[in-house]
Order: C-alpha cells, then sequence, then structure tokens
C-alpha cells in the first residue's frame, strides 16, 4: 500500500509539472467559430455565461497556471528582491521561454524537487533499504530543484552564442543600409525585417521602446549592458560615442563591421586549432580499445591455453 501511494503521489505531481511546464496552445480559428456560433439565424445574440466564457480557456489557463501563480507569490514574498531581480533579468536573457515570470520559475523549481522527491521516495521503498531511501529522496529533491536552473542557463548561453553568430551579418547589412541614404533606426527596422533571431528581437525591443518615448541611446546602453555579450557591448558604446562626439556613423559602422568579420575568424580558426584536441577523446576510449583487442587478442588466448 506504503508504494501504491507512492507512485500514485508521484504520478500525478508528475502529471501537474508537464502541465505546467507546457506553453498554453490556443485554437484561435476555434474559438472563433464557437463565438460566432452564439448568433442564430434572426440575428440575436445570446450573450455567453461565465461558465461557456471560462470553459472555452485551455486547462491549464484555468487550473494550471493560476496554481502555479499562487504558489510563486506565495515564495516570492521570502524572496530578496535583488534575486528576484536577477532571475528576471535572467529569464529576459533567456527570451521569456513560456513567458514564464519570476514567481512561475520558482514555483517550477518547487514542482520539480516535489516530483523527483516522490520518485527518489519510491525507489526507496522498492529498494527496501533506509540509508537507500534517504538518499535517494535527498538527491531527487536536489536535481528536481536545481535542474529547472540548468535548464535556464542552457537557455541563456544559446541565446548569447545566436546573438554573437548574427551580429557580423547583422552589421553588414547595417552598413549597406546606412550607406544607401537610410537613418539609423531605419537601418535597425531593415535588420528587424530581415533577420528572425535573437540579435534582430533585441533591436526590434530597442526601437519599440524609442516609439514609447524612452532615449534611443538609453535604450541601447540597456540592450548592450543586459545581453552579456561583449561584442554587441562595444558596439552599441561605439555607437554611443558617435552619437556623442558627432562623429559619422556610416564610419563607425563600417570599423565595427571589420571588427566583427576579424573576430569571427579568430574564433573559427582557434575551434579548428581545438578539434585535434577533442578528437583525442573519442579516438583513446573506442578507437584505441579496438585496436588493442584487435592485435594482443590473438596473443592473450594462446598465453590462455592450457599447456
Amino acid at each position: 500500500m506504503i508504494i501504491i501511494f507512492a507512485l500514485a503521489v508521484g504520478l500525478g505531481i508528475f502529471i501537474i509539472f508537464l502541465g505546467l511546464a507546457r506553453t498554453p496552445t490556443v485554437d484561435t480559428a476555434r474559438m472563433v467559430q464557437q463565438r460566432l456560433q452564439v448568433y442564430g439565424a434572426g440575428g440575436e445574440a445570446r450573450p455567453l455565461t461565465v461558465e461557456e466564457v471560462e470553459l472555452q480557456r485551455p486547462f491549464t489557463e484555468r487550473f494550471l497556471r493560476p496554481a502555479l501563480v499562487r504558489l510563486g507569490s506565495i515564495m516570492s514574498r521570502s524572496t530578496p528582491q535583488k534575486q528576484r531581480q536577477d532571475l528576471q533579468n535572467k529569464l529576459d536573457l533567456a527570451g521569456r521561454p513560456g513567458n514564464l515570470t519570476p514567481e512561475d520559475f520558482g514555483a517550477i523549481r518547487i514542482v520539480g524537487a516535489a516530483v523527483l522527491a516522490a520518485v527518489g521516495l519510491l525507489l526507496g521503498f522498492l529498494l527496501q533499504n533506509t540509508v537507500y531511501l534517504v538518499v535517494a529522496l535527498a538527491v531527487g529533491a536536489i536535481l528536481g530543484y536545481f535542474l529547472p536552473q540548468l535548464w535556464l542557463q542552457q537557455k541563456v548561453d544559446a541565446r548569447r552564442t545566436e546573438i554573437q553568430k548574427g551580429l557580423p551579418d547583422a552589421m553588414d547589412l547595417l552598413v549597406i543600409a546606412v550607406d544607401a541614404g537610410l537613418g539609423f533606426d531605419a537601418a535597425l527596422a531593415r535588420v528587424t525585417d530581415k533577420y528572425k533571431n535573437a540579435l534582430s528581437e533585441e533591436f526590434a525591443k530597442v526601437l519599440r521602446e524609442v516609439n514609447l518615448g524612452r532615449p534611443r541611446l538609453e535604450a541601447m546602453d540597456e540592450m548592450g549592458r543586459s545581453s552579456g555579450v561583449e561584442d554587441l557591448h562595444n558596439f552599441i558604446q561605439a555607437v554611443i560615442q558617435s552619437e556623442q562626439f558627432g562623429t559619422g556613423i556610416g564610419k563607425i559602422l563600417r570599423i565595427q563591421a571589420d571588427e566583427m568579420r576579424r573576430k569571427r575568424r579568430q574564433r573559427a580558426q582557434e575551434k579548428a586549432a581545438q578539434a585535434t584536441l577533442k578528437m583525442m577523446l573519442p579516438m583513446v576510449g573506442c578507437i584505441f580499445p579496438t585496436l588493442w583487442i584487435v592485435l594482443l587478442g590473438p596473443a592473450a588466448l594462446i598465453l590462455l591455453q592450457p599447456r
């Protein structure tokens, strides 16, 4: 009975966590069709009841998401403001996966710890050993709590790499657009239209903030500092200095584009130089043992034969 109860608890928590992790998807066409069906042939509209409006929403939005928000709000009361701000910056760097807030992410960590702790508890009961039960419970809780953090860091690193890779091509397009007579804002808009990557999303965010009245240099400076990409930060600082000292933006962009291409070649050469060292591990671990078996196997069989 204890094993069945632990299995049921672990399965239930896992289902809840799986529902929280999935991004809510809404079939817009189906929802519009259902709303149009409320109009009768005579043109009279039947108003939707509260229950009908609520049932049209997905289960994740009706139950799981509010539960996640409530759990996250309870946790946020005991979390320092600096930690919440740092987590918010990380979520922004990761591209806001699933539109998660710091409270939602904290709740996901708690749910993950509970799920893996239940799994560890189940394994401990199956092994019928108190030491294994305690160790599995502790390891499961620790893994469940820290695995979302590792996943978020991987998202941040991947987004920074994407920005780093897209920067040289974006710089070339900026140079071409400015030389053709476009202003800097129009050139940024051309980049956001041409490319669909993390860098274009950052430029689009800057343009939205500028359209809302924020100073362009301030918005660009925040983008460069918060991105965590050194090349992008250097480019933003060069543009800011060009605006402050009245230097031609076209010349600055050409210098930065040449510098980006040079750094890209250097990174490619560095990775090519590291390829030989990285190939040693699979060669030593996979190829050499096979060669030893082929060369030394017959001799070992001869030595093992009874005389």
